[in-house]
């Protein structure tokens, strides 16, 4: 079961709603798909998930677990104002909670947010164009991509209504000299989402390693047909399955 819990942390599975549970588990998965994946960061970046009900409250990470090593149990539950809400040997990351407190406390939608630095994101993040047409992958971000300007590392609580105002209705930023980010009403479109924005950074970096010159652009007819194909979504819920099999094959103990 747990191969990834740490000394301190029990079991919840019982002690908290069903809601709560499976919000849990969905979202310690999200953590060791990335660590899969290997978008990882050590201990930083971030991931968080509502927990249904009225009070707004998430669940983020406990600041010093690897992504790989994260159960459901391991989570923190905190609210809007960073208040831990259980007992726990574990804090959060003052970054981590200026970016998704103001996600959740301004996106109704906003059931999951994913924040990483992988090479590529922060690559793609770095160029000043951003994220180019280059691929298909890259015409399925662009509809629902935005941007946010790099302001430091993200301890500054008044950057959060700058975030909010730059993220808007999209689901998918890139934050400038920083990183990716990915939005779902469900643990499945918010990875499925972030799997797309990555895929098609490290598409750019490759294609662009021939030079800015001889790329070739998605012609922007296509550009358009593809924006209309995918308004109905990008196939996240049936991706998430065969995702969760993988993990059972490959980095069980999430579901802890």
């Amino acid at each position: 079961m747990a191969d990834g819990s740490l000394a301190g942390v029990n079991s919840l599975k019982g002690k908290v709603s069903a809601e709560e549970w499976e919000a849990r588990v969905d979202l310690a998965a999200l953590y060791r798909l990335v660590a899969l994946y290997g978008w990882d960061d050590m201990i930083y970046t971030h991931i968080s998930a509502r927990i249904p009900g009225p009070e707004h409250q998430f669940l983020i990470n406990p600041y010093g677990m690897y992504f790989g090593e994260m159960t459901a149990s391991s989570l923190v539950k905190i609210d809007l104002d960073g208040k831990i809400l259980q007992d726990t040997p574990y804090f959060i990351n003052p970054a981590g909670f200026t970016i998704h407190s103001a996600i959740h406390a301004a996106r109704e939608d906003a059931k999951f947010v994913m924040h990483l630095h992988s090479d590529q994101g922060v690559a793609v993040a770095a160029q000043k164009e951003g994220l180019l047409p280059l691929s298909q992958h890259a015409c399925i971000v662009l509809p629902r991509l935005a941007y946010h300007d790099y302001e430091g590392i993200a301890l500054n609580l008044d950057e959060r209504e700058r975030l909010v105002a730059d993220i808007g209705d999209k689901t998918l930023m890139l934050l400038r000299n920083h990183g990716t980010l990915s939005v779902g009403e469900s643990a499945a479109d918010c990875w499925t989402g972030m799997y797309y924005l990555e895929r098609a950074c490290q598409m750019q970096v490759m294609a662009l390693s021939a030079g800015r010159e001889n790329v070739l652009f998605a012609p922007e007819a296509a550009q358009t047909e593809v924006k209309g194909q995918v308004m109905r979504g990008i196939g996240g819920k049936l991706a998430w399955p065969g995702a969760l099999r993988r993990l059972d094959r490959e980095l069980p103990g999430y579901d802890a």
